[in-house]
């Protein structure tokens, strides 16, 4: 009886692999079930096996445990559905050839990230506050370009060392990574994050030689809250040495997303907008307009790479859609990623299967928009 009644709780948690969850600790579980697929099954097939001999409860247990196995399995089953379509779509819309590395790998759900040393830096003090980052230093030796890393966490809390791990891998190719802390609200408003990304950027700059940084190549990436960030910045401060920028579930279009905010049980996405830009739509709309990345697009933007989890219950994939549909109608080269199972913040697992299959892309990106020079 225990067993069939501990099978029926996996069975269902295991929804939450294709379905939206409804609150916000169940989000958290989403992204541990859909990114670590086979903890769920391992555990579901072990109390299965526990019980193939029919008895009372048992046939009904075994049966139900292997329908729950196969959920929990699904987004395997679908990352390579996605990989095999990812390869030749990246490289028809950023214009490279594919190359011979796999998209995704049933055997990297096993691996481990490798983690680089980074060096903490202040690289700007204002009057009331001073702001640093964390710097992971390329480990190939010369001058290489430097990934400017932006964290999430609704634009009033996280901080620099948020998801490292992202970080480390971009390093271990070839890439200098800058993760910068930012003001936050509600004490400070936008656009201030973006002023912060500009001052990050001048100081790279400035000690790019101790740094071995290639000044005329730098990429903006931002989760999140952190995206609309990188986006903005990208899209409006118009430096050239802003090569492209990359988007991990990012809202794009502010105004729409006040108009349609997320469930309060998952997160007040209202407040969190006015505590960010300084009162409701009805009070500032211009400043609702104004930090709407998607309003800045136009033939001349950088590349960009668009990456977004169908599931995602705290910023809604229609951002990415808008945004997709604004850069195609702009002529600007660009890739969008939709991952059906995935859910905000999928990318904790680097060598989960959205994990993977976002690593790819930005791995691609970055080959075409930034080469390094041998």
């Amino acid at each position: 009886m225990i067993r069939f009644y501990l099978i029926l709780i996996l069975f269902l948690i295991s929804f939450l692999s294709f379905s939206k969850a409804p609150e916000y600790h169940l989000w958290l579980l989403a992204v541990v079930v859909t990114e670590f697929p086979l903890v769920f099954a391992g555990i579901t097939t072990l109390l299965t096996i526990s019980g193939i001999w029919v008895q009372k409860h048992q046939l009904a247990g075994t049966v139900l445990g292997i329908v729950t196995i196969a959920i929990f399995l699904s987004p395997i089953v679908r990352a390579y559905r996605v990989a095999k379509e990812l390869k030749p779509g990246i490289s028809v819309a950023l214009g490279n050839e594919p190359g011979s590395s796999a998209a995704f790998s049933f055997m990297k759900l096993f691996s481990l990230s490798k983690t680089v040393p980074s060096r903490a830096f202040t690289y700007v003090k204002y009057t009331d506050t001073a702001l640093n980052l964390d710097f992971y230093p390329s480990q190939i030796a010369g001058k290489k370009p430097c990934i400017i890393a932006i964290h999430g966490g609704s634009w009033a809390g996280g901080d620099c060392k948020q998801l490292p791990e992202l970080n480390s891998y971009l390093a271990t190719i070839g890439y200098n990574v800058a993760s910068i802390n930012y003001r936050l609200a509600p004490k400070y408003q936008t656009p201030a994050p973006v002023e912060d990304v500009q001052a990050a950027m001048a100081y790279l700059c400035k000690h790019s030689d101790e740094l071995h940084i290639d000044t005329t190549k730098f990429v903006l990436l931002g989760r999140s809250a952190g995206a609309q960030i990188a986006l903005l910045a990208a899209y409006t401060l118009r430096d050239p040495a802003i090569k492209g920028v990359i988007d991990f579930y990012g809202p794009a279009d502010m105004v729409w997303g006040y108009s349609v905010p997320s469930s309060k049980l998952i997160m007040d996405s209202r407040k969190v907008m006015e505590n960010y830009i300084g009162g409701s739509y009805g009070q500032v709309p211009q400043k609702y307009v104004a930090c709407s990345p998607l309003e800045f697009v136009n033939e001349k933007s950088v590349p960009t790479l668009i990456i977004h989890g169908d599931n995602d219950v705290l910023v809604s994939p229609e951002h990415s859609r808008r945004l997709n549909l604004k850069l195609q109608k702009s002529g600007v080269k660009h890739y969008l990623l939709k991952l059906p199972w995935a859910t905000h913040g999928f990318d904790y697992n680097l060598n989960g299967p959205g994990g993977q299959l976002s690593t790819y892309a930005v791995k691609v990106f970055l080959d075409v928009i930034c080469p390094q020079t041998p």
